[in-house]
């Protein structure tokens, strides 16, 4: 059993990158399915765009969701592959067992507030009068199943970072599946439309949950979640929301950019921009998943070998992440250049404004993807050694300090005011991507020698 959990020291890095990545990138291009599937079914549903639409602005809201457990998951795990590769396992147990108990707080009130103020927040967040009826009937349903989005995607993080990749990939897969095989049973067979998605998703969200507890309280794992090290302790807990800040603040600025790119498209550009918006984040997110799963992949390999001491295993754990992850924006942005319409036509094909505006506009807004794979791979290789102050600037620096700012700055200066909003994305990551790298070589270089 030892030598079994030790093979994040002992196995070559490429090999052991390519065995914990792969899975890992399945998961992330299946977990984007919950919501991707919804959206191609919606929109299916409803040609008009409307019902589409309605759903786009509740994004913002599943990604705050989602960003709480961000904080505590994608903090946490890092920080008890860390533990263990100093051979506290007792440590990392009893950081496992704190953020499960800090993800079901955070449930019972985000659950609360989304019940309470579900209707005003969608409005803020660029609900129209046409849309607020179906973001209702997504949304008041969806809410209910905060406590499975939770477990499912914070409790899945402690996975990952044991090296169990595949289970980490099954848990994801068994509630895609699930979500797939009832949204048409939902919203076609049985006429519930919105309504449908929202059930599908949530039913499927917690029987991913249940695998994942049953797997965590098992004999498998190698960190057991124990009731005896669930007490919430400050000194285990706020090293975790140290680390967990930087992809809290990537998730939850989304929810943020939501707001501010829907309800600035739908004063420039009205309801065709925002439904375009959706597609957009969509795909934009279906884009970066696989890089998401390549850093889920390298996160174990490099926190277990910077806890262990060993800074070669950390420097090759990062040089393959790179590669890979430069390798695959650059292709997935060339497909994106040539094909934009393709992927448009997924999401709405009986609505040719849209599919022509989203179109023209998909290749403004994925400009730069191509330099996304070096941004993601420092980014998330800070977070993997611990460096929670850089991270936690770098998260700001892209969508809090650029991005945000000039959503409102660019129109000022373009007669096509929508344009200037989507312009904004490519500008804001050539700037972020440029100041990642200058400051990774040099604090790269200062933590592992």
């Amino acid at each position: 059993m030892e030598q079994e959990k030790n093979f994040l020291a002992t196995e070559p890095v490429g090999k052991l990158f390519r065995r914990l990545a792969l899975p890992a990138v399945v998961a992330q291009l299946v977990n984007l399915l919950y919501n991707m599937v919804d959206r191609i079914y919606i929109g299916h549903f409803d040609p008009t765009g409307l019902s589409l639409t309605g759903v786009g602005v509740c994004m913002p809201v599943i990604l705050t969701v989602s960003a709480f457990a961000c904080l505590v998951g994608m903090g946490g795990s890092p920080r008890a592959s860390i533990l263990m590769g100093k051979q506290e396992n007792r440590s990392a147990e009893k950081t496992l067992g704190n953020c499960f108990t800090l993800l079901i707080i955070i449930s019972l009130v985000l659950t609360a507030v989304l019940q309470i103020w579900g209707r005003p927040l969608l409005l803020a967040f660029g609900a129209s009068p046409k849309t607020i009826g179906a973001a209702m009937e997504y949304m008041g349903i969806y809410s209910l199943g905060t406590l499975a989005v939770q477990i499912s995607l914070g409790m899945n993080a402690f996975i990952s970072a044991q090296g169990f990749t595949k289970i980490s990939m099954l848990s994801v897969v068994i509630g895609a599946v699930i979500n797939i095989i009832l949204d048409p049973i939902f919203i076609f067979a049985l006429g519930m439309g919105v309504k449908g998605a929202a059930v599908a998703t949530v039913i499927a969200q917690t029987v991913s949950a249940v695998w994942i507890m049953v797997f965590l309280t098992g004999k498998k794992t190698f960190l057991r979640l124990r009731t005896s090290e669930m007490k919430p302790a400050a000194s285990v807990i706020m090293p975790c929301l140290a680390l967990g800040i930087s992809p809290f603040i990537m998730q939850f600025t989304e929810s943020v950019l939501g707001i501010c790119f829907n309800t600035s498209l739908l004063k420039y550009g009205g309801d065709i921009a925002v439904g375009s918006m959706t597609v957009l984040s969509t795909l934009m997110q279906f884009c970066l998943m696989p890089m998401t799963g390549f850093t889920q992949g390298a996160q174990p390999i490099t926190s277990y070998n910077f806890g262990a001491g060993n800074s070669e295993r950390v420097k090759a754990s990062f040089s393959v992440l790179l590669k890979s992850c430069l390798a695959y924006s650059v292709v997935i942005w060339a497909v994106v250049m040539l094909v934009p319409e393709a992927f448009i036509r997924l999401f709405n094909n009986g609505n040719p404004e849209l599919i022509a505006y989203a179109s023209k506009m998909l290749r403004v807004y994925a400009a730069v993807l191509f330099l996304m794979g070096a941004q993601l791979a420092c980014q998330q290789t800070f977070i993997a050694i611990g460096n929670a102050k850089t991270s936690f600037f770098l998260a700001c620096l892209r969508k809090i300090i650029l991005l945000i700012p000039l959503i409102y700055i660019l129109p000022l200066f373009f007669a096509d005011k929508a344009f200037a909003v989507f312009l904004a994305e490519p500008a804001a990551d050539l700037i972020a991507v440029t100041t990642t790298v200058i400051l990774f070589r040099k604090q790269f270089r200062e933590a592992v020698g």
